[in-house]
């Protein structure tokens, strides 16, 4: 768990490193080789680290420290308290779930919702990213130290 939550913490700094950068750059400024190439390097690095090392943290926490195999059933997973979800009995053994979940299907289930959080978190950030320092223009007229305007309205 431990190492799943440090990868975590380790996306969450290399987001707000980018934010940062971001801030401080200036629209339309060019790039140069080397900061072409660190940018690069580092977008690089947080797409692996999203797409590869996150998901398989996750899924080397639920095999080893959770015991979520194939052959335990969703039904009969001992949660924290003792709490298990009986609720999910597949009809095959007279519950009313139409089909038999286990553990392995609930850590896929989930892996795959890490892989769209991270997807849709993508998407929103290179849309940022391509929306930086841009502002609506603004409707107000500009005045005089009178009060009346500078420029001819309509």
């Amino acid at each position: 768990m431990v190492a799943f939550i440090s990868t975590l913490v380790v996306l969450a700094l290399g987001i707000a490193l980018g934010a940062f950068f971001a801030k401080r750059r200036p629209i339309g400024t060019p790039l140069s080789w080397g900061e072409a190439m660190a940018a690069a390097t580092f977008v690089f690095f947080m797409i692996f680290w999203a797409y590869g090392v996150i998901p398989h943290f996750f899924l080397q926490w639920s095999d080893n420290e959770l015991n979520w195999r194939p052959d335990v059933a969703l039904y009969q997973y001992e949660w924290v308290g003792g709490l298990t979800l009986g609720f999910f009995e597949p009809q095959s053994l007279g519950g009313w779930f139409p089909f038999d979940i286990n553990m392995q299907h609930l850590r896929d289930l989930i892996v795959v919702t890490i892989y769209a959080v991270l997807l849709g978190l993508n998407i929103y950030l290179w849309a940022w990213w391509q929306k930086r320092g841009t502002s609506e223009a603004s409707t107000e007229v500009v005045t005089s130290d009178f009060g009346r305007p500078l420029v001819r309205k309509g």
